[in-house]
């Protein structure tokens, strides 16, 4: 397999990111992850175009609170390596790749916490492993199961097409309801110095299922229906500024999972809520996990 890896040096002396890398070997690939704290684990599962940079806000409340951390970049993503074969990035892959790393790390009582296509991938490693998650917590994410996309998403990946180089910074800068400095942007664009280093970034819009055969649409039913029958505490927190997964489709999603409660929005949040109310959010996940602890969702 063809692949490249993004130099050490290009991660250092990132704003609010002081954690140290960890190492698995899948498949010839060389992933990377965050592991920060000790007690029951928490996995943060990252969207598109970002890596676990994304979650360096949530990781301190998060491990402070007394839980072990876990961020992972998926292949193509962060620190990871990035296969340069555009066919490699499907779906099943990429779930494989998550599903593999919660067996080495042998998790148990664990909650997924996911946003963009964090939720595919994370609902579908946790439901198809519910004897090592307990719980969830869904943030401004969907399933694809074949329907056509809204405007804005057709909008975006119309976008990604035309732009295989794609200014990854500038993409999630975009995405957000508040400012951002340079140096953030900058920490987005770490892992990703050249076009060769963005095909998993270039390639993840293309693979949403957008018709009832496309390679996904299936398996991602079968989360749906999954979650349609958890029954295990589950959170599900929107930020209320995101053109693509409105609060309509928080509520939705709320309403899906038995588990859940009423949908919680976080105001003044846009798509990447954990950039923009980064605290927040972790410590109203802190309170669910407490919460959810002793018997409630």
């Amino acid at each position: 397999m063809n692949f490249v890896r993004t130099p050490d040096e290009r991660f250092g002396n990132l704003p609010a990111y002081d954690f140290e890398p960890n190492w698995f070997d899948w498949e010839g690939l060389r992933l990377h992850y965050l592991d920060e704290g000790e007690g029951p684990p928490v996995v943060l599962f990252h969207g598109e175009p970002t890596w676990a940079f994304l979650y360096r806000k949530m990781i301190p409340v998060l491990t402070a609170a007394g839980y072990q951390t876990i961020a992972p970049d998926y292949p193509g993503f962060g620190r990871s390596d990035k296969p340069t074969d555009p066919d490699f990035y499907t779906y099943d892959r990429l779930t494989a790749s998550m599903a593999a790393l919660v067996e080495h790390l042998d998790l148990s009582h664990a909650t997924a916490v996911v946003q963009d296509w964090g939720g595919p991938i994370g609902l579908r490693v946790a439901t198809e492993a519910p004897e090592r998650f307990a719980r969830l917590v869904v943030m401004n994410t969907g399933l694809f199961t074949g329907r056509p996309a809204n405007e804005a998403f057709a909008q975006w990946l119309s976008y990604v097409e035309r732009h295989p180089d794609l200014p990854v910074g500038r993409v999630v800068a975009g995405a957000a309801a508040t400012t951002w400095g340079d140096d953030v942007i900058a920490g987005y664009e770490a892992p990703f110095p050249d076009q060769e280093h963005k095909m998993g970034a270039w390639r993840f819009p293309m693979i949403v299922p957008q018709k009832e055969d496309d390679p996904g649409a299936t398996e991602m039913l079968a989360v749906r229906d999954e979650l349609g029958r958890w029954d295990k505490p589950a959170q599900v927190l929107f930020g209320d500024s995101d053109p693509i997964f409105s609060v309509r489709s928080g509520a939705r999603m709320a309403d899906l999972i038995p588990g859940a409660g009423e949908l919680e929005v976080v105001h003044g949040a846009g798509h990447f809520l954990q950039k923009d109310k980064g605290e927040e959010v972790a410590e109203r996940i802190v309170e669910f996990l407490r919460r959810s602890e002793f018997g409630g969702s």
